[in-house]
């Protein structure tokens, strides 16, 4: 089972920074694609970006030119900087990733529980 741990949420003002951090741990074999979607209340989670196992990264159009993310693979951790954020950017982050857990298995995908990030006009 993978396990998948945030962090980095928080309270900024519009215009401002934050970085998200995801690491994964437990019995992993192998992660494919991470990445992180959000959702705001009311609307259905949606991608913000993602980024492949050799570090080609994509974005939603929402968030391109502000936003980064990256991956370190020997920490299985997947990260993303947020800049000139804006309030509509507010919603709860989900970490996920595609992995397996054996070499066995099949490829699953995993999710982490969310962390909130709110931008204050």
């Amino acid at each position: 089972q993978v396990q998948l741990v945030e962090s980095g949420g928080g309270l900024v003002q519009a215009g401002g920074s934050l970085r998200l951090s995801c690491s994964a741990s437990g019995n992993i074999f192998s992660i494919d694609d991470m990445g992180w979607y959000r959702q705001a209340p009311g609307n259905e989670r949606e991608l913000v970006a993602s980024i492949s196992s050799d570090s080609d990264p994509d974005y939603a159009d929402s968030v391109k030119g502000r936003f980064t993310i990256s991956r370190d693979n020997a920490k299985r951790t997947v990260m993303m900087q947020m800049n000139s954020l804006k309030p509509e950017d507010t919603a709860v982050y989900y970490c996920r990733a595609i992995g397996r857990g054996t070499i066995v298995s099949r490829s699953q995908i995993y999710w982490g529980q969310g962390t909130q990030v709110t931008v204050s006009s």
